[in-house]
This record gives C-alpha cells, structure tokens and sequence, in this order.
C-alpha cells in the first residue's frame, strides 16, 4: 500500500501511543473514547465501527445519511438517525482494485425525487457516481494518476478532481466531460499552479466560477474554472487533506496544515495576507487533516500526533469541546449546519457522529 500512496494523508498513523490502546479489548477501545470539554460543547450521538480503516466522509444534503469511503474501496452509507448502515457501495471494480477512497461528495442540489447521488475518487484514478438508493455505479470515468480530492461547484453544474499531479480537471457533472484543465505554466519560475500533489479544493459558497485549492507544495492557489492559469497566490500552508474552507459572509480562509507549527491559520482571501495563526490546544499540536468553519463564532480542527478534533471559539480562540486521543489520526471530518448542527469524524475505522451543544450553537 505504501508504494501506492505516496502521502501523509493515507499513513495509518495512530501518533502519540494513547494508554486506551492496550485495553484488552478493541470494543473498549473504541465505544469509549475519551472526551474533555471545558465546557459542554460536544455530544457523541453514535460511534460506528465501520471494519475497516474510513478516510473520507461526508453528510448527505438533507443530513439524513452519513457516508464512509474506506482505505478498500468500499463505501457504506448510514442512518444519521440511529447510525445502523443501509448501503455498501461497491463494485467489480472497487472489490478487485482494493483501493483508497480517497474523496466523497454528495451532489448538492439533485431533485429529492431523483435519490441522492454520491461522487467517490479513488486512490487508482477512479472516479465514480454511485445512485445510493439502487446502491449502482451509474457513470465513471478513469484519469491516469492518484486522484486525491474532489468537489461540486455550488450550483453541481460542474466539479473538479485532482491529485498526485500538478493539473485540477473540471468536468461537466451532467456527461462527466473534461471542459479545462487547470495547471501551472511550463516555467517553473512562475508560480500561477501547483508544483506538487493537489489534496483541497474548495469553491465559495455563492461563486460558481472561483475556487481554491492547496498541497504538498506550500501554497493556495486560486482559480476561475474558466481560466487555465491560477489567478494569484497565498504562499505558507502545508496542505496534505481537506483542510481548506471559506467563511461566505467574510470571506476569510482557514487553512489546516500537516506540520507541528502554525498548523492553522486565517487569510484574507482579498489581499492574500495572513491574519492570524490560531494558537494549539494546550494539550500539545496537532498536524491538521481537516478544518471548517463552524457558524459565525467557532471553527473545527482535526488531525494526527494526539489524534485530536477540537472546537475553537472564533474570537478567543479558546478550545470549547475536544474529542481526543483516538485510536488514529483524524484523516476526515463534515458538518451539516442546517438546523442544529451535526459533525462527523473518522479515526482509524471509527465513524463518531457528534453534535456541538450550547447556546452557541442552538
């Protein structure tokens, strides 16, 4: 698997040893992780053993379903409301190949009517549309190279996927039709591109031409899917998951980092300077896989090292809620913030479902 996956992202990497991992039994190491707030921010609502290793997750529109992409090319899909699995998402293919999934992303405005559509990327290029309802692979297309990330343009006309290369390809979502590539120039002294593998995509939430995106080679880059050159840059971050988001009222960027130091951080999306750096959790640094925003007032963090999530109060930058020392790194996380919001967070072949709680968040 190594010589597959050349990234940090995909390293199963339990961090620093948690004395929970030599309990005797892994349904005590898991049922109970161990959970510190300073206040009470955080509920678990169900864990779910998902069997394997989960490295991507993602709610449905509607928040009704929870979907897992695991490090063997399964996917399974649970009920939000009592977490029992009501769909296996696999095929010929994903059983044979027995490959990462690397990415999932719900189609955001597909009819009720129609069922949910799911778009999966896999660690060998695949790229695939699953119907969940008929739990089908309803169309699929192979790109040559690991295809690390993907997303939905807001409106779901178009989507983009990239990976362990320098090109960010943007499909037509109705034929699955490449209409541009987006890549560096052929000057390597001109920055306008990524130079290394592409882990982050992310669109505003009201724009649907503007993105951006960022990697292993310490800058975010952003874009127009309409142009073949990025438009300028940010340079510092370390980008190695899904640790990019855009406040839509602000328009501040978060940014995660794999790295010990400065391992999240706020820019300004206008003049690309960099605000502020959010201070660790005073339990030690966390090498960050995922971020969001969280409402108005907070944000979420995730990581490895002490394999630690964490809710962080936007003005103090004090830590509300943790959920800590899990049995892995915290190679994924969502939020589903309509009505009360619900997170997801994946640890080792775990799936926690948890909601934040206070006033803060009602």
């Amino acid at each position: 698997m190594s010589g597959l996956l050349v990234t940090p992202r995909l390293r199963v990497n339990p961090g620093r040893p948690s004395s929970r991992l030599l309990s005797p039994t892994a349904s005590e190491i898991f049922s109970k992780p161990k959970f510190y707030t300073n206040e009470k921010f955080i509920s678990i609502l169900s864990s779910s053993d998902c069997g394997e290793e989960v490295l991507s997750c993602q709610f449905n529109p509607s928040g009704t379903l929870l979907a897992a992409g695991l490090i063997t090319g399964t996917i399974k899909v649970y009920m939000v409301s009592d977490g029992s699995c009501v769909h296996t998402l696999k095929d010929g293919q994903s059983i044979t190949d027995h490959l990462p999934v690397t990415a999932l992303r719900f189609h955001p405005s597909r009819p009720s009517a129609k069922g949910d559509l799911l778009l999966a990327t896999y660690a060998g290029g695949q790229v695939k549309f699953w119907h969940l309802s008929t739990q089908s692979c309803v169309r699929s297309l192979q790109e040559d190279r690991q295809t690390l990330s993907a997303t939905f343009s807001p409106s779901g006309r178009h989507f983009l996927t990239a990976g362990s290369g320098d090109e960010i390809l943007v499909y037509d979502a109705e034929n699955m039709m490449c209409v541009n590539i987006c890549q560096p120039s052929p000057s390597p002294s001109v920055m306008d591109g990524h130079r290394s593998r592409i882990f982050a995509l992310k669109f505003h939430l009201y724009n649907e031409r503007n993105f951006i995106s960022g990697g292993w080679d310490n800058t975010v880059q952003f874009w127009d899917i309409r142009q073949r050159h990025s438009l300028r840059r940010l340079s510092g971050p370390h980008v190695c998951g899904d640790a990019l988001d855009i406040d839509p009222d602000t328009e501040q960027i978060l940014i995660g980092s794999w790295r010990k130091e400065e391992n999240l951080q706020i820019w300004d999306s206008q003049s690309g300077q960099k605000i502020t750096t959010i201070p660790d959790d005073f339990r030690g640094p966390s090498r960050i896989y995922g971020c969001r925003w969280l409402g108005a007032g907070h944000m979420v963090a995730a990581g490895s090292d002490i394999n630690m999530c964490r809710i962080i109060d936007r003005n103090s930058f004090m830590t509300r809620g943790t959920l800590i020392d899990l049995p892995g790194g915290v190679y994924s996380l969502d939020l589903f913030t309509s009505g009360a919001p619900l997170m997801a967070v994946t640890s080792s072949h775990m799936l926690f479902l948890l909601r934040p709680t206070g006033s803060a968040f009602s």
